[in-house]
């Protein structure tokens, strides 16, 4: 009678090492849910790669340019993909001041913008000038983004040169709008402000989206 009773008291002893096992059991499901759940990371963080996703939707110009836009009569929605022919006649309207003549002082600036950004997706060239201030790339590209610069430079002189420097980097990512969205992911995932088209288009970061492993997209325009 008296086993039978202790017996019965063994019994009714918790079974601490299966508690421990199903404690363990348990934090290891919380740790896996919470790693699956970084892998499909809301915030559009590449988590293998390091590289963030951005949106074309994100980079591309749209509307029209609130200075010179309404006096050239061109507006970002024009180039596109979609409409070759529109787009083509937009660049032939940035490039008409291609050739006009600049003072001493607006050249001093122009070889300064001009130096500072290039058309390497097309012709190659280390910047769409030469440091003397004469063409570096003869593709309808360069020649649309030295004709708005020029054009800034004559009829609109107290824009600064940075500003003309970002305008013309607008132009650029509608140009190539598929390479310059992996750039601008490249640039993200390194802190690098992808909305800034000095950062996005200039020399400032060429190169960057080399980093990126996928192809190059469509380009608009004839090269």
């Amino acid at each position: 009678m008296e086993s039978k009773t202790q017996d019965d008291g063994e019994s009714k002893k918790p079974n601490y090492e299966l508690i421990v096992q199903i404690g363990l059991i348990a934090i290891l499901a919380i740790v896996l849910v919470f790693n699956i759940g970084n892998l499909s990371n809301p915030t559009g963080k590449v988590i293998a790669t390091g590289i963030g996703t951005v949106s074309a939707s994100e980079i591309i110009p749209k509307g029209t340019p609130s200075v010179y836009g309404d006096e050239l009569r061109v507006k970002f929605d024009d180039v596109s993909v979609s409409n070759p022919r529109l787009a083509d006649q937009t660049i032939q309207k940035l490039a008409a001041y291609e050739d006009k003549q600049l003072t001493q002082e607006q050249m001093q600036r122009y070889i300064k913008i001009g130096s500072s950004i290039s058309c390497e997706y097309c012709c190659g060239a280390q910047s769409i000038i030469f440091s003397n201030g004469e063409r570096a790339c003869g593709c309808a590209h360069s020649y649309a983004m030295r004709g708005l610069a020029k054009y800034l430079l004559i009829n609109h002189p107290d824009i600064t040169d940075e500003e003309i420097l970002n305008e013309m980097g607008k132009w650029k990512v509608l140009f190539f709008p598929g390479i310059h969205e992996q750039k601008a992911q490249v640039l993200e995932s390194q802190g690098i402000d992808s909305t800034n088209y000095i950062n996005l288009a200039s020399n400032l970061y060429r190169g960057a989206e080399k980093r990126q492993a996928t192809g190059g997209g469509s380009m608009v325009g004839g090269c």
